[in-house]
């Protein structure tokens, strides 16, 4: 048996699908049971969990051979991350207790930075993490490629932005397909102590590429422009965020180059899904 959190979403429902389609079997773990009979009907086992709530987690971590952890974004964070804190405490007082032979950690690319930035709060869940004993697998993909999701229907008008820049700079960047593939094989690896596992695309990609991708899928031309920075902070700010320096500092990571993969791009694994495929699902989604 493998729980999976997230599983009504992109990466768990990734997960979970890999995982059944080698015959193994998938217990749900979801805040709200009633929103999952498709996964029921595919014969998962749901149970009720909140990430914040260790004690409905050691339940539905007990007896289980794997367990595959996502913590929902905070895309705007209490300054001093309280909110990854609260995490960590779950998670660790739940592993402790519930004993799952092996655990992957969806992680991030970067965790290892030392600027303060928002994955700062995947930092501090991995350092709590990494003081048990038990077998863990923190997966750090790269950028999503379907963070592009945002950008379909400026595409479909003829212009996008970009806060990645300078535009030509290729980026590591990673398809949910992807990291759902590889999760749920690490899951089933026999592995001992804490290992990181740093994932990418099959080859980077620049914010130009992803506009002349676009304009290939919609059959027009795509302009794209990069967001001045000197903006970014009352733009995010009229979006109703409170603190935005963590999301502009993580900017600046990617733009200057310090959130990278420990190993850079020769250490990491490479995916099989390009951008262009991303794209192009995107799209027909849209």
């Amino acid at each position: 048996m493998f729980a999976i959190t997230g599983i009504t979403g992109q990466v768990g429902g990734e997960v979970a699908r890999n995982l059944l389609a080698a015959h193994q079997a998938v217990r749900g773990v979801v805040r709200d049971v009633s929103k999952c009979k498709e996964w029921m009907d595919r014969g998962c086992e749901v149970v009720s969990g909140d990430i914040n709530n260790a004690e409905s987690l050691i339940a539905a971590f007990k007896d289980v051979e794997g367990a595959f952890v996502l913590v929902p974004p905070t895309f705007d964070p209490s300054p001093d991350f309280r909110e990854a804190l609260t995490v960590a405490a779950s998670l660790t007082t739940a592993f402790a207790a519930a004993r799952p032979r092996r655990v992957v950690y969806l992680s991030t690319i970067g965790a290892q930075a030392t600027h303060s930035n928002l994955l700062t709060q995947h930092t501090i869940i991995e350092e709590a993490l990494q003081k048990l004993p038990t077998a863990i697998t923190f997966l750090r993909p790269g950028w999503f490629m379907e963070n592009s999701s945002w950008d379909v229907g400026p595409a479909k008008s003829g212009s996008i932005q970009s806060f990645l820049q300078p535009l030509d700079k290729p980026v590591p960047m990673v398809a949910t397909a992807d990291i759902g593939r590889v999760a749920a094989e690490l899951l089933q690896e026999l592995c001992e102590g804490h290992r990181v596992v740093e994932l990418e695309g099959p080859r980077r990609v620049t914010p130009n590429e992803i506009a002349s991708t676009f304009a290939k899928l919609l059959g027009h031309a795509v302009r794209i422009e990069a967001v001045p920075r000197s903006e970014w902070e009352r733009l995010f700010e009229s979006q109703g965020m409170k603190n935005p320096e963590p999301r502009i500092r993580m900017l600046d990571g990617f733009n200057e180059g310090w959130i990278e993969f420990a190993g850079g791009e020769a250490g990491s694994r490479k995916g099989n899904v390009s951008i262009a495929t991303v794209l192009r699902t995107l799209i027909e989604r849209n």
